[in-house]
């Protein structure tokens, strides 16, 4: 069912109990226009503080998959540095930090 015809049957069975409560012709029709009206501005309102705070479902889904994402990154490129023998562990490093493997290799060494 779509929306607009979710609003009218909402305002035909607010208008049918008004009735039921006493209220007669245009004053069931006003109270049962304005419960709608009431409706729709609170869920809009609701809908924009989602939006102003960012805890919309997709924006909550982006962020914990990107952590998932993030921590099962970091644990495979762990383990992939700690397979590697220290050779390698000092020329990566070196080659990260801009200095030479050979440099790299005589800091591991004389902080041995």
């Amino acid at each position: 069912m779509s929306l607009g015809a979710a609003l009218l049957v909402a305002g035909a069975l607010g208008y049918a109990g008004f009735q039921a409560l006493g209220l007669k012709g245009f004053s069931a029709g006003i109270a049962a226009e304005a419960l709608l009206v009431l409706v729709v501005v609170v869920w809009t309102s609701s809908y924009l503080f989602r939006v102003i705070t960012g805890r919309m479902t997709y924006m909550q889904q982006r962020r914990n998959y990107r952590a998932e994402y993030d921590a099962l990154t970091d644990q495979q490129l762990q383990a992939r540095f700690d397979a590697m023998s220290p050779e390698e562990q000092a020329a990566l490093l070196a080659s990260v930090s801009g200095e030479k493997p050979e440099e790299s290799q005589d800091k591991v060494s004389s902080d041995s």
